[in-house]
């Protein structure tokens, strides 16, 4: 960040602990300079550690790995997991697989849940002159989106698979591009929630921290 970019004096920088394209893409939509970093965290579940729990402790072990490397930075970590009843579901990562999983959530429901956690890397500055930047304190959000397929030919998903290519989608679809073709409806207090970062409650949560939005 440039000192010309700082909203306020002696502004951290914003780091974005992801190399998420999805992720970089919907964080350039406020308009702050970022940068983004690889967070190298163990995704592994632990035992009896249902999706939503998993999401939430990801996002926030995800923020602090990359915070531990980045002093004075805002961090924003995020996860994000899909379930069909109950069942965690994975990237395809082949079109075959993609095909396979999209016939197996055809006429169901898809509950995604993307959690975020946003902090300042190191202890906040002690008493700040007046006009200078205040970090606020750590916060985790989580938002659950329910998408509601319709009955899906195996005509249309092959088509759909072999148009759009979504291998490193959760689900196997990608709701920003024609993936939406193939839903019924969808339940959600944030329609970037489902795309991997929930933006309404980022810019509120960036605005605490003290970055002007917008």
């Amino acid at each position: 960040m440039n000192p010309s970019d700082d909203p306020v004096p002696g502004a951290p920088r914003l780091i974005l602990a992801s190399t998420s394209p999805y992720r970089r893409q919907l964080l350039e939509r406020l308009g702050l300079p970022f940068a983004t970093r690889r967070p190298d965290v163990d995704e592994s579940a632990r035992p009896g550690e249902d999706a939503a729990t998993l999401t939430g402790r990801l996002a926030q072990a995800k923020a602090e790995a990359v915070a531990q490397r980045q002093p004075d930075s805002i961090v924003v970590g995020s996860d994000q997991l899909a379930t069909c009843a109950g069942r965690i579901l994975g990237k395809p990562g082949s079109e075959g697989r993609a095909i396979e999983q999209l016939r197996s959530l055809s006429g169901t429901r898809v509950i995604f849940h993307t959690a975020v956690h946003v902090m300042h890397s190191g202890s906040p500055r002690e008493q700040p002159a007046q006009g200078q930047w205040r970090a606020g304190p750590a916060e985790t959000h989580m938002d659950t989106t329910i998408v509601h397929f319709r009955s899906l030919s195996d005509e249309e998903i092959r088509r759909y698979v072999a148009r759009e290519h979504p291998l490193d989608c959760a689900g196997g679809f990608k709701a920003e591009g024609l993936g939406i073709s193939l839903f019924e409806r969808i339940e959600s207090q944030d329609p970037t929630g489902l795309i991997g970062l929930p933006l309404i409650w980022l810019a509120g949560a960036l605005r605490r921290q003290g970055f002007i939005l917008p």
